[in-house]
């Protein structure tokens, strides 16, 4: 049962050709590249796609310093206000509405989930209430006359 073809053994790396070693290290750069342009690439798709999953959740809220449904500014004097407040003092004012818009956009995105729950919530007590059973008198409310 002996075989008359040698073993092979594997190549150790003074082996290599020349051609083989230059190929390896051409996809090595290559992949590298590749990696590097993924690397810059990929963090502002993915930031943009979040972006655009998220607005499309929000519903359209008009922004309040549009004017009148007419077109028209109600208040004439209203577009030119003058303030004591220096310019920085305006941008902090400007930034904290802008906050608060944000805040209240993704608080009225977030209502059909609360009110699903409240739904939800309101059917289990009105379930146990149909059921007649008995409870501890501890969750009893005291009834006063």
């Amino acid at each position: 049962m002996e075989s008359s073809e040698p073993l092979e053994v594997p190549e150790t790396p003074t082996d290599v050709e020349p051609e083989d070693l230059e190929k390896l290290e051409s996809e090595v750069k290559e992949l590298a590249e590749k990696i590097l342009h993924y690397r810059a690439a990929l963090p502002e798709k993915l930031k943009n796609t979040f972006v655009s999953v998220l607005a499309a959740q929000r519903p359209y809220l008009p922004d309040l310093s549009e004017p009148g449904t007419s077109g028209e500014v109600s208040n004439p004097d209203a577009g030119n206000v003058t303030s004591n407040v220096p310019a920085n003092g305006a941008q902090g004012t400007l930034e904290k509405i802008q906050l608060l818009k944000d805040k209240i956009s993704s608080n009225a995105s977030a209502m059909p989930v609360v009110v699903k729950r409240m739904q939800e919530c309101l059917l289990k007590i009105d379930k146990l209430d149909s059921q007649n059973l008995t409870i501890h008198p501890a969750f009893k409310r005291k009834r006063t006359s």
